[in-house]
């Protein structure tokens, strides 16, 4: 019988990936996405036939609880979040109900009805914060600097607990910057791309960032949905790090970007205080050698070819807008691409 995989927050950029390695896996999959009058499923529509959709929002604990206990999963994976940090400071509340309570409503009804279940929550790089030290490990503290990396701490501890005191498999993977075509169009390296491929086509003069020189350690999504993979079947529940262990500023990125297309970036982009952060995280880089060592993972995909594929998906984005044709459709990664 199949393994029933739970994933909320399915219709988001990991989501995607991960329900695809999953039924690449032979997996059962279920995912949890919210109902909204624009409901935005572009990512899972190469997929939609072969999981099952249940909606639900991930403020509304006692529908959560019911999915959980409908879907008696093997395998939980919360992957819904208030994810972006500048947004948390414009709704602190909502991004605590989001990113904190959940996961707990989650644990506790897979607690109730599955206790061999395992739960994997996704932590963060932001919670490392303002940081003292040159790469950040699992041993490395907190010291979280927004409302997004506050509500992920607490979720962080609250994972910890349920394995601890309730003896739940939960784990934590505190994943640094993850990238793909498949990435929200409100967060930097997507909004990097777009405009510039936008610019490259004629439908946009310039584009408007904010600190750029904030440093992040930029990988793939599609390598760390497979790492968290990793840590569900791993002999025991344990919290990773996962990262390239390589920092690039915002603006190496830029850089990078412009260069495969031929632009002059400096010519084309402004930066603007009101896009900063009241308080910023201007260094993050981590030391992924336990995941190395027990999971026997690394990434794949250089920080080169992460740009690149971005570049060539929203190029494609940017001529088909340019010739008022329809949007290519998502391409798939872990299953083989439709004829």
């Amino acid at each position: 019988m199949a393994l029933r995989a739970l994933i909320s927050g399915v219709t988001g950029q990991d989501g995607s990936y991960l329900a695809e390695l999953l039924l690449y896996k032979g997996y059962e999959v279920h995912g949890i996405a919210r109902q909204t009058s624009q409901q935005n499923v572009t990512r899972v529509e190469h997929i939609g036939g072969q999981i099952t959709i249940h909606h639900g929002d991930m403020t509304d604990y006692a529908r959560l609880q019911e999915i959980v206990h409908r879907v008696k999963p093997d395998e939980v994976y919360n992957l819904a979040a208030q994810s972006h940090v500048h947004v948390s400071f414009e709704q602190p509340l909502y991004t605590t109900q989001v990113n904190a309570v959940a996961p707990v409503a989650i644990m506790n009804a897979l607690r109730e009805c599955n206790r061999n279940g395992k739960f994997y929550q996704a932590a963060t790089s932001e919670m490392f914060g303002a940081v003292t030290n040159d790469l950040q490990d699992e041993k490395t503290p907190f010291h979280p600097r927004s409302p997004y990396a506050c509500s992920k701490v607490a979720a962080y501890y609250q994972t910890m607990n349920y394995r601890e005191a309730y003896g739940l498999w939960a784990c934590n993977g505190i994943l640094f910057n993850h990238e793909s075509p498949r990435r929200g169009e409100m967060f930097v390296t997507r909004k990097i791309t777009r405009a510039a491929t936008r610019i490259k086509e004629g439908l946009q003069d310039n584009l408007v960032l904010g600190n750029l020189n904030a440093q992040r350690d930029w990988g793939f999504a599609g390598d760390y949905v497979e790492a968290m993979w990793l840590m569900l079947n791993a002999e025991k529940p344990e919290d990773y790090v996962i990262a390239t262990g390589c920092t690039r500023s915002i603006m190496d990125f830029l850089e990078e970007v412009f260069r495969y297309l031929e632009l002059d970036w400096l010519k084309l982009v402004v930066e603007s205080e009101m896009f900063k952060r009241p308080s910023e995280v201007n260094y993050l880089c981590g030391n992924a050698i336990k995941a190395r060592m027990k999971l026997d993972w690394k990434p794949k995909v250089s920080f080169k070819e992460l740009v690149r594929l971005m570049v060539d998906s929203d190029w494609e984005i940017a001529k088909a807008e340019k010739q008022g044709k329809t949007l290519p459709p998502i391409k798939p990664y872990w299953l083989p691409q439709a004829d």
